[in-house]
């Protein structure tokens, strides 16, 4: 839900624009801790009231043009939004990604860049298994380690992966 991000920007001079604003965004995060509560216990009863109040708040005319043109922007893309309603089990943000693609960033910012390709290749491949390790929980060193000296005692990251979401599509 960064989409609020973009309310914030909005920034009226006029007090009767702020409070249209003010009462807008109160809406808003009000829908969104509907939402939430929704992912803890769906159901299509629930998704039907949300999709109406999704309708409600997104479709109104508030006479401040800026806010009416965003709340317009947000409407269409209502699809996009509401798929937790059909998936209850997808986030409503996308934090974990943002602060993925940042570790890249701050990667490249410090290092400069790579020489080569086989650089960047290779740096890309010990990054994604480090960020994979750490948020498997397990230690990326002594991963590393087990992989370069061949001993192969622990499980492998794809094993890991496949063991914690097999739990995942059967329930």
């Amino acid at each position: 839900m960064h989409e609020g991000r973009h309310y914030k920007k909005l920034m009226p001079i006029i007090s009767d624009n702020k409070r249209k604003i003010a009462r807008f965004l109160e809406e808003y995060w009000g829908y969104y801790k509907k939402l939430l509560r929704y992912k803890e216990e769906p159901s299509e009863e629930a998704a039907k009231i949300l999709d109406e109040e999704f309708d409600r708040i997104f479709w109104q005319q508030t006479g401040y043009m800026e806010l009416d043109e965003r709340i317009m922007k947000t409407c269409a893309k209502k699809a996009e939004m509401l798929k937790v309603l059909k998936y209850p089990e997808i986030p409503l943000h996308n934090n974990g990604t943002e602060l993925e693609a940042r570790v890249q960033v701050r990667y490249r910012d410090v290092s400069l860049q790579t020489k080569t390709d086989e650089g960047t290749k290779a740096k890309d491949s010990f990054l994604s298994i480090i960020r994979t390790a750490k948020k498997l929980g397990v230690n990326a060193y002594r991963y590393l380690s087990d992989r370069i000296s061949r001993q192969f005692e622990m499980p492998a990251l794809s094993d890991i992966i496949r063991s914690k979401t097999e739990g995942l599509s059967q329930g």
